[in-house]
């Protein structure tokens, strides 16, 4: 609709900017879905939000990391600046490597804890018992 036909309002403005490039961008209630609109035409995987901070992780495929985040961040400047967030764009290989370094970082946690004092009831179990 607001496109017009044949695009003919979207000319109009055009022209009367110079010649200046515009994208139009789908509204939506939803932030993650307004983001991944904003982030167009890359393709999102996922967005996750942190409503407090107004903080959305967008994750993308590896090759299209580069469309998402823009010529020097220009994408990512956009699609911030249009939804109100501040949005940090991940590919899924980062993101997988992100949560490999989490889940080694518990584990660690976990076998340097002693179980015993934490969690009474538990029993401990010496390498003579097994």
């Amino acid at each position: 609709a607001c496109v017009g036909p044949r695009g003919l309002r979207v000319q109009n403005i055009v022209s009367e900017l110079g010649g200046e490039k515009i994208d139009i961008i789908k509204y939506d209630k939803d932030p993650e879905r307004y983001i991944s609109n904003a982030l167009s035409p890359s393709r999102v995987v996922a967005v996750n939000i942190n409503e407090t901070d107004k903080v959305a992780r967008v994750i993308v495929p590896d090759y299209q990391l580069s469309l998402a985040i823009g010529k020097e961040g220009q994408n990512a400047r956009l699609a911030a600046k249009l939804t109100g967030w501040k949005v940090d764009i991940r590919s899924e290989s980062q993101m997988s490597d992100y949560y490999k370094d989490i889940d080694v970082e518990i584990d660690d946690e976990v076998l340097e804890q002693d179980w015993t004092e934490e969690n009474p009831g538990e029993t401990e179990i010496d390498e003579q018992d097994s």
